[in-house]
């Protein structure tokens, strides 16, 4: 399956708009740019700027268009596109494979192809197809989509207050006011679950990934648990930020699915969805085991069991792990954090 496209990156003069603006103020928009980008952008599709242009007078015109609210981390300088794109990655945190430059010139393509191969890149006369590409085509727009673009905002103003803060990293976290709720799944949030299967690849445990109706087969069957973790703080919400799917066979809970969104790595809150699914094991006297399956990004995870004291108890081809927890050691929520569980208390294999 095509990797969906998390950003476009676009040039500017003769690409989104008709015309030189260094040597004429009188550019044009392109017939049905800015309906293109407000599609892609209430799709949840990340918008930049990667252009050799004058930045303050592109600013100026972006903003006369009334577009310029659309793109996060322009680079507008006169240095080589491809560490452009180098740095909105990196800004962004996405990996290079998931995003589309446009440009007109041949030379540009070639030159950011040159150096990052794993970027698509586009002849800037084929920019209306982006609308119908299923790489930019997400099955649900789930409200956490609608909010991409703010939600990278809000993360800038935390970064701005986290760089003016002097004292103890804890101390500025617990400024932060975070509210990390852990509940099951509903149908409601089974979009947004499919999403996050879909778009995590750095913190997914397992690697896999689940449609729409197998998770919720899943959130109705009695042998399966589909939690889901939500996170705000007094910027805002981050959203839907976790997912874990266990599977209940007799007294053992086996965990299929363990994945968090990178947007939080920072927070110091990956390990809370963990460490609720051990408490919660040993509340119900559970044997607990989870699925390991290494890719080539999501190393920070196998760090992350075994920071946990998982075990490893069986190894597979192609990188498959299975560990096992005694749950003599739990580590407690960090003290920063509130944390809500709402989780039934039956025992699904005794109904």
């Amino acid at each position: 399956m095509a990797k969906q496209i998390k950003c476009v990156v676009w040039d500017l003069d003769h690409t989104l708009w008709d015309g030189i603006l260094l040597e004429s103020d009188e550019v044009t928009l392109k017939p049905s740019m800015k309906e293109v980008l407000t599609e892609l952008d209430e799709r949840g599709i990340l918008l930049s700027i990667a252009s050799r242009n004058d930045e303050a007078a592109v600013m100026e015109k972006l903003s006369a268009f009334g577009i310029d609210h659309f793109f996060l981390y322009p680079e507008i300088h006169w240095n080589a596109k491809s560490s452009s794109l180098e740095r909105i990655s990196e800004r962004l945190n996405i990996h290079k494979d998931t995003i589309l430059f446009i440009d007109d010139q041949p030379f540009e393509r070639e030159e950011v192809k040159a150096v990052h191969p794993e970027i698509t890149c586009w002849d800037a006369v084929d920019y209306l197809s982006l609308l119908t590409d299923d790489r930019l085509r997400p099955v649900f727009i789930t409200e956490d989509a609608r909010r991409r673009r703010r939600m990278y905002l809000e993360a800038d103003k935390r970064q701005q207050e986290e760089e003016k803060y002097e004292g103890p990293p804890e101390k500025f976290l617990a400024s932060l006011q975070m509210k990390f709720v852990i509940s099951e799944a509903g149908e409601q949030d089974l979009q947004r679950a499919e999403e996050l299967t879909v778009r995590t690849n750095q913190l997914n445990a397992s690697g896999k990934t689940y449609d729409y109706e197998e998770l919720d087969f899943f959130r109705q069957s009695d042998s399966h648990l589909l939690l889901v973790c939500e996170l705000e703080d007094k910027f805002g919400s981050y959203g839907k930020i976790g997912l874990s799917l266990i599977e209940e066979t007799g007294d053992t809970w086996h965990v299929k699915l363990l994945l968090m969104s990178c947007r939080v790595m920072s927070r110091g809150v990956g390990t809370i969805l963990l460490t609720t699914i051990l408490q919660e094991a040993k509340k119900r006297e559970k044997r607990l085991v989870a699925d390991f399956k290494q890719t080539d990004r999501n190393r920070m995870m196998y760090i992350t069991y075994k920071f946990a004291n998982f075990k490893e108890i069986e190894k597979g081809e192609d990188g498959y792990i299975l560990f096992e927890n005694d749950l003599s050691m739990i580590q407690p929520f960090p003290e920063y954090v509130d944390v809500n569980i709402e989780l039934n208390q039956k025992d699904p294999a005794k109904q």
